[in-house]
């Protein structure tokens, strides 16, 4: 969101090792992490937005989120059905996850420990304004979209 980033999370069992994402945990971050973190936020102004993974996207993943933000919720078995693979209107994969990716790796690091010190590293680096920029960035693709009546973009490309 503009006012910032609430994260990185990285799931770990009660051992501290790494492990896949699935509904539960997934749902666990939603409880312990996200909505705790939430409440510094006015949530009756945030929408929230996420793709179409399956733990993403089970019902009681769906329930939990609806439960905080209603109907201003963009996903797969949401109020508002999200379009399956449309990066170009989805900040985190226009414009986030590359931005970090090539920051993260800059110094090649071989194991998990240095990698989660960069990653939060980078995401505690990144400023306000630079989210304003993608929000601003993002409510121009919309209106390319709704302009063009859904056709495909022409051209992606990201203004800083």
């Amino acid at each position: 969101m503009a006012g910032g980033i609430i994260g990185p999370y990285f799931f770990k069992n009660d051992e501290g090792h790494n492990v896949t994402v699935n509904g539960d945990r997934y749902r666990a971050l939603i409880t312990n992490f996200f909505i705790p973190e939430l409440n510094n936020h006015d949530v009756q102004e945030l929408w929230f937005q996420q793709d179409g993974a399956t733990c993403h996207t089970a019902r009681a993943t769906i329930d939990l989120l609806k439960d905080t933000f209603g109907d201003r919720l963009i996903s797969r078995f949401g109020p508002v059905n999200w379009p399956p693979r449309s990066c170009d209107l989805t900040p985190l994969d226009y414009f986030l996850w590359g931005y970090v990716k090539s920051l993260v790796y800059a110094d090649k690091p071989q194991t998990l420990d240095p990698l989660e010190d960069n990653i939060r590293r980078v995401i505690a680096d990144i400023r306000p304004q630079m989210l304003e920029k993608v929000i601003e960035n993002w409510t121009s693709r919309l209106d390319y979209i709704r302009a063009s009546r859904g056709s495909p973009m022409p051209e992606i490309i990201f203004k800083m």
